[in-house]
């Protein structure tokens, strides 16, 4: 129950429901009690056997239980009585008189019951929406590194089908494991009060049944979070064949992707079923063992009443027994199948909580420093970095002054994205220093170092979105202007005029409605319009047909010329303009120095490089 609590606990202030859910509860139940308190009365009434002592009862004092609540009913019940005499007429003034108590009394339980779950319903809305929200910052918050190492489809099936489970499965239960146990209590209390032999038989014969139920509670766990790890594996599998449909028709792989999905789908389905198969073996047994309690009862307490001992039940005592009793089944069968039904929401919820309680490897230090404006240099220092046990860049040192360029070149699998990585805090390196203008990048805030920096990836990164708001993200004061001239900075602007809505047309999923080249012009223009101090350029004209290549390499060399640049390129004829090329291989810096200087090195990696482009 330690998860389940936990997760009560995204419901701060919790005495903000606690407080009016306990009051309403309460009224209703009571409400609910009074009832039932009204049938030995009537049924007296019935059968002619109105006590003396009943119709001699005095008017009660006014106090919030259930004993006055059946004293003034007893008391105007006895005044109906001998108003109408002990005929026909009296017992129908008596009938008219509960009736209109009954009908009072009802609406008034189902109207604080209404009001109950009203703030329970608040109180999981609001819990889902805190957890929700705590575990949207979580993931978003995470370093690189955490994504390479997770499957996609396991991080959204925590997202979504763990929360829906913890919402439908948890948090809809709170009705159950709060009111319920209250009810019985209630209830209980007026059995007691009925027959305290009859009621101490019902609560030996209750526990077995509920030890039996929690047993196949237990066995659930392991089958729902199998089914949960299934989902998981489910969801990966349709994200990755949305993401490569293209290959997969390329390579005929429909049936192979499918043949997969299926295999999975099955395993899923086959799961699900072994859960639902335990979670319904509870109801049944709880049907079956009230059937057994109730028997047990007629037979005990039927005993008790054919006695005929003025000590022992009256009829209509044991009749309004039978009656409270059948209530009583209902919440506790409720409770039982809500216990059954919760195991597949706490194992979502420790889904969730692992996910949770991932620790951020790269966050800022308690004492983190705003990094000043950038002034001077940024300079690396012995550094060194891998992923896991592969080493990927060792005791690499350089110097990038402000206002100039330096090009990274060689040849794949070097560490230069590496670098670029490092720059702005996406990785914090293993030994060595990286600062900005003497600042060591780790002990500064980590939005601070960032702000400086304008990146432009390889891969096309856009959103689902406009293109004015793709080229203004995170920028909401951006006027029309700015971004307009950012576009054509990036050779954007004519291709986006002749769009269906300009600027506000939508792009479609990770800007698929639109060309290679188009869609790496807009991530130029992106960064084009911050304004950054650094530019991080990782072969940012890739993606680009040779005319407009020249169109945004003309831009960007404009662009860099009052700004600080790191370049990684494999077209050499981009950064042949750079101050400094940096040859990379196998995580070193094996040649540097200017383009017209490397080419002279007839032995050296940049000159054989630069030879086979051109061939």
């Amino acid at each position: 129950m330690k998860t389940y609590f936990r997760i009560l606990s995204f419901a701060q202030p919790i005495g903000r429901y606690a407080l009016p859910y306990s009051i309403t509860s309460v009224l209703s139940i009571f409400f609910g009690l009074v009832n039932f308190s009204l049938l030995i009365p009537v049924l007296d009434v019935l059968f002619g056997k109105v006590s003396p002592e009943m119709l001699a009862i005095k008017k009660p004092e006014f106090a919030l239980t259930i004993d006055y609540a059946q004293n003034w009913f007893n008391y105007n019940l006895a005044q109906k009585v001998l108003e109408g005499g002990s005929g026909v007429e009296g017992k129908m003034a008596a009938l008219q008189f509960v009736c209109i108590i009954l009908i009072i009394s009802v609406l008034l339980s189902n109207v604080f019951k209404y009001l109950s779950i009203l703030v329970i319903e608040s109180l999981r809305t609001n819990t889902l929406r805190n957890l929700k929200q705590v575990l949207f910052d979580k993931v978003s918050g995470m370093h690189l590194g955490f994504f390479s190492n997770e499957r996609k489809g396991d991080i959204m099936a925590r997202m979504t089908s763990d929360v829906s489970e913890v919402e439908y499965s948890v948090a809809n239960s709170l009705t159950v494991i709060f009111r319920e146990p209250l009810t019985i209590i209630g209830y209980f209390v007026v059995l007691l009060k009925i027959s305290v032999e009859l009621t101490l038989f019902t609560l030996i014969v209750i526990p077995i049944s509920g030890l039996i139920i929690g047993s196949i509670s237990k066995r659930m766990k392991s089958a729902a979070n199998a089914g949960q790890e299934s989902w998981s594996r489910t969801l990966t599998i349709l994200d990755e064949t949305l993401g490569g449909m293209r290959v997969i028709k390329a390579f005929n792989g429909q049936q192979y992707i499918r043949d997969k999905f299926a295999k999975e789908n099955q395993n899923f389905a086959e799961l699900s079923f072994k859960t639902a198969k335990r979670r319904e073996q509870a109801s049944p047994f709880s049907e079956f063992s009230s059937i057994l309690v109730i028997s047990g009862i007629l037979l005990y307490g039927g005993g008790l009443v054919i006695s005929g001992d003025a000590d022992a039940l009256k009829a209509s005592e044991f009749m309004t027994y039978l009656a409270i009793f059948s209530q009583v089944l209902r919440p506790a069968k409720a409770l039982s199948t809500s216990l059954s039904n919760i195991q597949k929401g706490i194992v979502s919820g420790d889904r969730i909580f692992k996910l949770l309680d991932t620790p951020v490897e790269l966050q800022d230090k308690p004492n983190a420093q705003k990094l000043p404006s950038f002034e001077k240099a940024i300079d690396f220092k012995e550094v060194s970095f891998g992923y896991g046990d592969k080493i990927v860049l060792s005791d690499l040192s350089f110097t990038l002054q402000k206002g100039k360029t330096i090009a990274l070149v060689g040849p794949s699998g070097g560490g230069k994205s590496t670098i670029a990585d490092l720059l702005p805090r996406f990785y914090d390196p293993l030994s060595g220093s990286i600062s900005i203008d003497g600042h060591d990048l780790r002990d500064c805030d980590i939005e601070s170092v960032r702000a400086q920096m304008g990146i432009v990836t390889q891969e096309s990164i856009l959103f689902n979105d406009t293109i004015f708001n793709n080229i203004a993200f995170c920028k909401t004061d951006a006027t029309p202007e700015e971004v307009i001239q950012a576009a054509k900075i990036a050779n954007a602007h004519d291709f986006i005029m002749q769009t269906e809505n300009g600027y506000q047309t939508a792009i479609g999923d990770r800007g698929m409605k639109l060309s290679g080249g188009q869609r790496q012009r807009l991530n130029i223009a992106r960064a084009v319009l911050k304004n950054p101090s650094i530019l991080i350029l990782d072969e940012a004209t890739s993606a680009l047909d040779t005319e407009s290549e020249k169109l945004v390499q003309e831009a960007l060399f404009n662009l860099m010329k009052n700004r600080t640049s790191l370049v990684i390129a494999h077209r050499l004829s981009t950064i042949q303009h750079a101050d400094e090329i940096l040859v990379i291989q196998q995580g070193r810096i094996v040649e540097r120095g200017t383009h017209t200087q490397l080419l002279e090195n007839e032995a050296g990696l940049y000159r054989k490089l630069n030879m086979m482009q051109s061939l």
